[in-house]
């Protein structure tokens, strides 16, 4: 019988013998962590499908550097996706990726369709809702209580209301996390909440070649 502790119990603690890892849930900005990194690491003009990371991957390296015993038990992936009436070959690639990924349990892609508004004059597509839907997600999870802790892989700063959120009104224990060379997400004047910077070896660890898989 698996041990049970109260909602949002931050920590390890012991059941008898047993020493119970803490439960950690990570929330990908996917474009984000995907973009900043081919930006860091990558050489110009590579294809960004030819280095796509993977969300448990980041997420196993996140939870294997913390301090605490921990087991990731949620990876939520937070996307656009590709109208397949505009971009049928990008669209088939996101929904692949997120059938590939899904057969892990503990990962969750949330995507939203991307904005075609001035498709026609040359512009692209961008993400619509992304942001507002990963920074309710982060809270609603915070108020459940049912992890110990939350990480936020991104380092856009629109999602820092909801870290002040979190951290202001002791909803639950949060982190961070980016790659090594972007400024993490940080309550103005402290250095919380704690980052974790991942580097380039860790960005070669976790990525896939998607050429020709579509």
């Amino acid at each position: 019988m698996t041990p049970r502790r109260p909602p949002g119990l931050a920590g390890l603690f012991h059941v008898g013998d047993d020493l119970v890892a803490e439960r950690v849930a990570v929330f990908l900005d996917f474009q984000n962590v995907h973009l900043s990194g081919h930006g860091l690491f990558e050489s110009y003009g590579l294809p960004l499908y030819r280095c796509v990371p993977d969300p448990a991957g980041v997420a196993d390296l996140i939870g294997q550097r913390r301090s605490r015993a921990s087991e990731v038990t949620a990876v939520r992936v937070y996307r656009g996706r590709p109208d397949p009436n505009f971009q049928p070959l990008p669209a088939a690639a996101n929904d692949a990726q997120t059938a590939r990924w899904t057969h892990d349990r503990r990962v969750q892609v949330i995507r939203r369709q991307l904005n075609y508004r001035g498709w026609t004059d040359g512009m692209p597509p961008q993400e619509k809702g992304i942001d507002v839907a990963l920074a309710v997600d982060l809270i609603h999870l915070a108020l459940r209580g049912q992890y110990d802790a939350l990480v936020l892989f991104s380092s856009d700063t629109d999602l820092l209301p909801a870290v002040e959120t979190i951290k202001g009104l002791r909803l639950g224990h949060i982190e961070v996390a980016c790659w090594s060379g972007f400024k993490p997400l940080r309550i103005k004047g402290t250095n919380l909440p704690y980052c974790h910077f991942l580097n380039k070896d860790d960005w070669a660890a976790v990525i896939e070649d998607w050429t020709d898989r579509i």
